[in-house]
């Protein structure tokens, strides 16, 4: 798979999450399906603050399994669920 349709895999909504509302400093080749939140400095904390975004944002709730994710996990892991959501 390549750079970009992995990149494409990430819906506009949860990369603007990231960007814009923890204000994470990314670049783009850096947002790929397979890249960890831990490796963008996503702690515990912050995936929480992400989920509160997300929820805000999007005027959704998200289900126990966003809850669940861990900074070991996959931004394509916890884009699904944010996707999922919406």
């Amino acid at each position: 798979m390549t750079k970009a349709l992995e990149q494409s895999a990430l819906s506009e909504k949860f990369i603007t999450l990231l960007t814009e509302h923890l204000r994470i400093p990314v670049r783009a080749e850096d947002l790929t399906a397979e890249a960890t939140l831990e490796s963008l400095d996503i702690d515990s904390l912050a995936l929480m603050e992400l989920v509160v975004a997300a929820e805000e944002v999007f005027g959704i709730v998200l289900p126990e399994s966003a809850l669940t994710l861990s900074p070991s996990a996959t931004l394509g892991e916890a884009a699904k669920v944010f996707d999922e959501a919406t």
